[in-house]
């Protein structure tokens, strides 16, 4: 098993934060692996909910089908599953002022012989973790509008 986790600041409202990342089709704005990720049914968010989530990682691609299983006010769960992992993303929200604090967790269980290799792995995952980490202020910002300047002018 393989764990990665960052803690990154946002300045905008954990409502808006929250509501933007509990749709996990947003992963292609702020995942660096991932090359699509559809929405598999229609309705309002909820427990239950899925993506198909497809990914480049080492230069191969790899598909998951992941699962909406926990959606509180400040912490959300996804869980993708295809037959060499299982790879969880848990996200937990505070809030500080007028920002948003996330302590994103990913965790990479492998299947079969899959297994063997996830010590080699880590130092790629970690490596992500660190693009998620540059990126996803990036996709909040343009996806929710640039965060006040804290001078209450304008450009």
């Amino acid at each position: 098993m393989i764990e990665v986790e960052r803690v990154i600041t946002l300045d905008h409202a954990l409502t808006d934060v929250v509501g933007f990342l509990s749709d996990f089709g947003n992963t292609e704005m702020w995942d660096p692996g991932t090359v699509t990720c559809d929405r598999l049914d229609d309705g309002p968010l909820s427990v239950g909910s899925e993506w198909r989530n497809v990914s480049v990682f080492r230069g191969r691609r790899t598909e998951l089908r992941y699962r909406l299983t926990r959606l509180d006010p400040d912490h959300l769960v996804f869980v993708g599953r295809n037959r060499t992992a299982t790879s969880t993303d848990d996200l937990r929200f505070t809030q500080e002022g007028g920002r948003t604090r996330v302590t994103y967790k990913a965790r990479i269980e492998f299947a079969g012989l899959a297994r063997l290799a996830a010590p080699l792995l880590k130092r790629e995952f970690e490596r992500l973790g660190d693009e998620v980490s540059g990126q996803l202020p990036r996709a909040v910002d343009h996806a929710l509008g640039d965060p006040p300047t804290g001078d209450g002018g304008t450009l």
